[in-house]
């Protein structure tokens, strides 16, 4: 037996590829019923992954229960594969102008971080773009939110064997919560309330946009993405509507989905009792006060002014959830903002959706351990002897877990440092490399300095545009899922 099964690898990757191929349909029908000519390149894209996906599966699938090595090799390779493809279409319709920057702007898509290279020197601007690239970008977003390979497990019940391994590495958060002991049962629930949760957003936004805007930012938002099809992003439709109703999904988004399943069905109390959600709620309070404090009626600094108090308090909120959920749309330049505000904002980079939330960022039930484990070493230098578990929602969490929550938020400070440094080596002043290397690794989108909300991308060199490419990607798989590809131990028997 070999150390690794690459039949069964080739075979899955074959039907994601399949999948995908097929997902490109959607905007080659956009672009036909807009009478736009570069339909043609979803049509060349779609072929290609129909055909090279569905030999691959056809001929590899797997026959027998595979183990979670082979888990972790399809989702770190799925991602960077499926972004190969999904780049195509840009490329031979001529849109974008390397295929570096068409990967970027795809791997941008499916890993939901909406750092974009539209609206650059040699980039056309998001308005320009034709219909159907508008909608493929963020119908990417709006796959990769939940993750394809939890809809594949949803729709092709043969990948039930296995299937368990690539829900564990693909869903967000220290943990995958199953809500029903069968895999695929799980993953047709949890597309079930996206796709509803969705639905109840377009229909919200109708009534101050079109049908096609409604679509792409309700896709965006469920999936905490950012693309829009606007320039200015969400504050281009000066409709303070738009505004409070994107916000309250951006935050609906950025809930565990297994509590959005437990609300449907009526258990109210745990729902309310979960203190990450409490905790989750009060990181958005809490900063939103401070930032509309500081944003109302300021004059110093050279800072922008908000003379009503409901634009102030509506900016507040719109950004502390956008970057807390890791969303990432914009209704201000925060960067104009005074320093507490900008501060505040700087520091929500940090803070991520729930754990089994689209959301991306080191996720809050993390914070909410780190504070317990924190507050517990304080008093054991009290009281040295005493024996004091940590719990959250009254059950003991293990020594193994808080290993690995430590462990993550050392990677992740040191993935972001090491990402900054690549980018100043490539020529990026260090605000703006820190700023956008917390980004993608947080999956954020607008970062700081050159890069800032009303900035984009398309300026970075095309080496750093990679680097950020690889960010993303560790930060949308939460870093050790590919991280642990490089450990010699993981090959061995």
């Amino acid at each position: 037996m070999t150390l690794l099964d690459v039949r069964a690898v080739v075979g899955i990757l074959g039907a994601l590829l399949f999948f995908l191929g097929v997902a490109l349909l959607a905007p080659m029908i956009v672009g036909i019923g807009y009478g736009e000519s570069t339909w043609w390149s979803f049509a060349v894209s779609s072929a290609v992954g129909l055909l090279i996906g569905g030999a691959a599966w056809w001929k590899y699938r797997p026959r027998q229960e595979f183990g979670v090595r082979e888990g972790f090799v399809i989702v770190a390779s799925a991602w960077f594969v499926l972004s190969l493809l999904g780049a195509v279409p840009f490329v031979i319709a001529g849109v974008l102008p390397s295929y570096t920057d068409a990967f970027f702007e795809t791997m941008s898509g499916l890993t939901t971080t909406g750092a974009t290279v539209l609206g650059g020197a040699h980039t056309p601007a998001i308005e320009d773009l034709p219909r159907a690239f508008l909608f493929w970008r963020s119908l990417a977003h709006w796959l990769g939110g939940m993750g394809i390979i939890v809809l594949t497990l949803a729709i092709l019940p043969i990948l039930g064997v296995g299937g368990m391994q690539l829900f564990r590495a693909e869903v967000p958060g220290p943990s995958a919560d199953k809500l029903t002991p069968r895999i695929k049962e799980t993953a047709k629930r949890l597309w079930l309330i996206y796709f509803a949760i969705t639905v109840a957003e377009i229909l919200l936004l109708l009534p101050a946009m079109d049908w096609f805007d409604s679509v792409n930012h309700a896709f965006a938002t469920m999936a905490t993405g950012g693309f829009s099809t606007k320039n200015g992003s969400v504050g281009d439709f000066k409709s303070a509507y738009v505004e409070w109703i994107i916000t309250f999904f951006m935050i609906a988004a950025g809930v565990n989905f297994t509590l959005h399943y437990r609300l449907l069905h009526g258990n109210v109390r745990p729902v309310f009792r979960d203190r990450e959600l409490r905790f989750y709620l009060l990181i958005i309070v809490v900063s939103a006060l401070m930032i509309a404090t500081s944003i109302y009626g300021m004059s110093g600094f050279g800072a922008q002014r908000y003379e009503s108090p409901e634009e102030a308090i509506r900016h507040a909120v719109f950004q502390a959830a956008s970057i807390v959920t890791t969303t990432g749309f914009g209704t201000a330049d925060y960067e104009l903002w005074p320093p507490l505000a900008l501060g505040v904002v700087f520091f929500l980079f940090f803070a991520g959706g729930m754990a089994g939330s689209t959301g991306g960022g080191i996720k809050v039930v993390r914070h909410v351990l780190l504070y317990k484990h924190t507050y517990r070493e304080i008093k054991r230098l009290v009281h040295p002897q005493a024996i004091i578990p940590i719990r959250l929602n009254d059950q003991v969490v293990s020594g193994d877990i808080m290993r690995n929550v430590l462990s993550f938020v050392v990677l992740y400070v040191a993935t972001a440092c090491i990402g900054a440094m690549a980018l100043c080596l490539v020529g990026m002043d260090l605000l703006t490399a820190l700023g956008g290397a917390l980004s993608a690794v947080g999956n954020v989108g607008p970062g700081f300095g050159t890069l800032g909300p009303t900035e984009n991308y398309a300026h970075v060199p095309l080496a750093g545009k990679w680097v950020l490419a690889i960010l993303m990607m560790l930060g949308r798989l939460e870093i050790f899922t590919v991280l642990v590809l490089f450990v010699p131990a993981f090959w061995r028997r």
